[in-house]
Formats: structure tokens, C-alpha cells, sequence
């Protein structure tokens, strides 16, 4: 309990100091950008599209979306579309890069440079990406998932809500099973595994389900995204977690609504956010490094967990994690040598 409580207080810590890169190449001017996105009716992408958008504006970047709408990893010719539209360059968020093997062979012999958000478990050059940007899921996972053990003092009788559809969110899933799976006062009652696309049809009969199965026996939720509790604010759904008292906490990405229900202590107690506008302005810096012919700048952001007790700092206010690092500031000054 006592290293529980250390990684989670590390995790907690306000992030107002500037641990990226400090130079690189001058922005290019009017490039044309097509973000591949996994679902843009998911928080995390559609607030990591509004930080690129930001970023590229002063440049004049053009940015153009394909919404998969959740099912991009069912087909293999999505970067290929993309390269269609005759791009600078394209961004693959939430997009399993392993299942576009053949669009990113493309896009390397065209010479079209592809960076990945949560496109593969891993940061930096892999899976035919120029640079992929995540956070370490296993990090992640493992913060979610202590909060859940100290604030149930190893008590938890858990259920696990799990997306098994691309490989990050699996490696959240497996990393939060392995951390419940080592507290000997914790009880892990079931995994459920439902996608964030098929989540809004599904999350009220499995939650009837569960409360059915298990009664008070079930005190916690930990989920790999916040969309499942976003989904449980529905009235029918809300009732049946109250009459429970169910603690909520999720391993990503920060949603506004999560933000809600923290700082009123309604149902949720934690969020693992992304720091999504910042991992906007990196992509545009890591485009921008490919279209300079320089390496990647090998940056990953630290991992921080939203309490009530730190909401009102780094961005808490504006309801999404916008650390207070100055990254905008950062950025702008070696962009503009």
C-alpha cells in the first residue's frame, strides 16, 4: 500500500514544468494533413483533432478527416484513401497501425510521412509509423488501477470494463487485471470487454446484468476509457450504480463529462487523462521534423491522475488536462527561428 499511495501521489503532481523538446526545424508553411480517426464521436480523438487544427493554424495547415466511426481496424485501405487526397502528410489516431501494413508501405514509397496516436503500444518509430505518440499503457493502467486499491483500502469487489478491439486498449485492460490481481483484499468479479463503439447499445443491459449477478458485492469499476461512464449518466443506468455505490475510475482519456462527475463526486472518482491538446501541437512538431528530413523528437508525456483533490490545476477548470507547462510557448519558440 505504501509504494500504491508513492506512485499515485507521483501520478497526482501538478505538471507545470516543460520536460519536451526545446529545438527543432522551423514550421513549414501550408501543409495539407488527413487525420485518420478511429471514432471522432470518442473525447480523446476529437480533442487530439482540435489541438492539431490549433497547432497548424498560424502555418496555415489544412487539415482533412476520414472518421472510421470506429471500425477502421476491420479494413486495410484506409491510409491508402487517405493517400488518395494527395497529403503532406497523415495522422493515424486510435488507428491499430498493424492492420495497415500495406496503406503505410504506400505512403513510404510516396513519400508521405504517417505519425500514430495510440496506433501501436509502443512510443516513437515502430509499425511503419514515423513516430507513434502514447503514453505507456501499462502505466496508465497501473495508475488507474492502484487509485482503485487505496481508495477501496484493498477492498474492491471490481469489474473491469476492457476494449479488446485495438491493441493499446488491450494492453490497459491486461495491465489493470494483472495490478487487482495482486491485492490480496481486492476481488475481481468480471472483465467485460465492449468497444467504445458498440458501448452506447450495449452498456445498460450489461450494467442491469452486473447489478443482477452481483448486488453489493460490487463497489468499484475501472474502465480503459471514460466513454462507459459517460454512457452511465443515462437516468436507467445512474439509478442502478447509486443503489450500489459504485466508486468509477478510468485509465483515459479525460472527457469532459469525467471532469463533471469528479469535481462533483458523482459517481466517478479518477480519470487518467491524455493531455490531448498537447499531443496535438507534438504531432504537428513530429510532421514537421519528417517534412525537415530530421528524427523524431522521441518525447512521451508522464503519466497524471485527476482526483478531486487536483482538478483545479492543469486545465482542470476547462474541464479536459491542458498541462500548465507552457508546451504552446515551447513549441512557438523554436518553431519560429
Amino acid at each position: 500500500m505504501s509504494r500504491a499511495n508513492a506512485k499515485v501521489a507521483r501520478a497526482a503532481a501538478l505538471k507545470n514544468h516543460w520536460d519536451g523538446p526545446v529545438d527543432g526545424p522551423r514550421l513549414a508553411k501550408k501543409k495539407k494533413i488527413v487525420f485518420i480517426a478511429s471514432d471522432m464521436g470518442d473525447a480523446g480523438i476529437s480533442g487530439l483533432y482540435n489541438g492539431v487544427k490549433e497547432a497548424g493554424a498560424g502555418a496555415g495547415w489544412w487539415v482533412l478527416t476520414i472518421n472510421c466511426g470506429g471500425r477502421c481496424n476491420q479494413g486495410a485501405a484506409i491510409v491508402s484513401q487517405a493517400l488518395e487526397m494527395k497529403p503532406d502528410g497523415i495522422i493515424l489516431a486510435g488507428v491499430d497501425a498493424s492492420t495497415q501494413a500495406k496503406g503505410l508501405a504506400a505512403a513510404a514509397e510516396a513519400k508521405v510521412p504517417v505519425v500514430g496516436w495510440h496506433a501501436s503500444t509502443r512510443s516513437g518509430a515502430t509499425d511503419g509509423l514515423f513516430t507513434n505518440i502514447t503514453t505507456n499503457p501499462k502505466d496508465v493502467a497501473q495508475i488507474a488501477a492502484l487509485y482503485g486499491v487505496v481508495e477501496s483500502n484493498s477492498k474492491g469487489g471490481i469489474i473491469v470494463f476492457a476494449d479488446n478491439s485495438n491493441a493499446y486498449s488491450q494492453a490497459k485492460s491486461n495491465a489493470i487485471i494483472e495490478i487487482i490481481k495482486q491485492c490480496e483484499g481486492c476481488r475481481l468479479l468480471g472483465v467485460e470487454d465492449i468497444s467504445a463503439a458498440d458501448a452506447p447499445s450495449r452498456m445498460q443491459g450489461v450494467v442491469e446484468g452486473l447489478t443482477k449477478r452481483y448486488g453489493a458485492k460490487w463497489n468499484q469499476a475501472i474502465g480503459v476509457n471514460d466513454v462507459y461512464f459517460d454512457l452511465m449518466e443515462k437516468p436507467a443506468i445512474a439509478a442502478l450504480m447509486a443503489a450500489n455505490k459504485v466508486q468509477c475510475l478510468s485509465a483515459g482519456d479525460g472527457s469532459n463529462s469525467a471532469y463533471k462527475r469528479i469535481r462533483s463526486n458523482t459517481l466517478q472518482i479518477g480519470t487518467v487523462p491524455e493531455p490531448l491538446y498537447m499531443h496535438g501541437w507534438q504531432i504537428v512538431d513530429e510532421l514537421n521534423r519528417a517534412f525537415a528530413g530530421v528524427a523524431p523528437s522521441g518525447y512521451v508525456t508522464p503519466v497524471h491522475l485527476v482526483t478531486s483533490q487536483n482538478i483545479a490545476y492543469d486545465g482542470g477548470p476547462k474541464n479536459y488536462f491542458d498541462p500548465a507547462n507552457d508546451y504552446r510557448g515551447q513549441y512557438q519558440k523554436f518553431w519560429a527561428k
